[in-house]
């Protein structure tokens, strides 16, 4: 399945995967959200955003971002904030 066929991501965000290797939705699954979102961030979109963590996670899972649950809201905050501080 292409990535931008998941919910939540398109075509931008699909080259921005397939950019750092990513070239599936299976793939994407496998690796998770924190590894791609760090792969993206370091390697290509150093402006990486917290709606994005949010998009690659719901897609993961298959869901509508607003369907995150809050605890999931909030590890994914974690990662985004320990990125900003380095």
């Amino acid at each position: 399945m292409k990535i931008s066929d998941m919910k939540n991501l398109g075509a931008v965000n699909e080259e921005k995967l397939n950019a750092v290797g990513i070239q599936s939705a299976e793939e994407l699954r496998a690796i998770g959200t924190e590894k791609a979102y760090l792969r993206v961030k370091h390697l290509v979109d150093d402006g990486a955003c917290l709606h994005f963590l949010y998009a690659l996670e719901a897609a993961i899972q298959d869901i509508p971002k607003k369907e995150l649950t809050e605890e999931k809201r909030g590890e994914l905050r974690r990662i985004y904030q320990s990125e900003g501080e380095r």
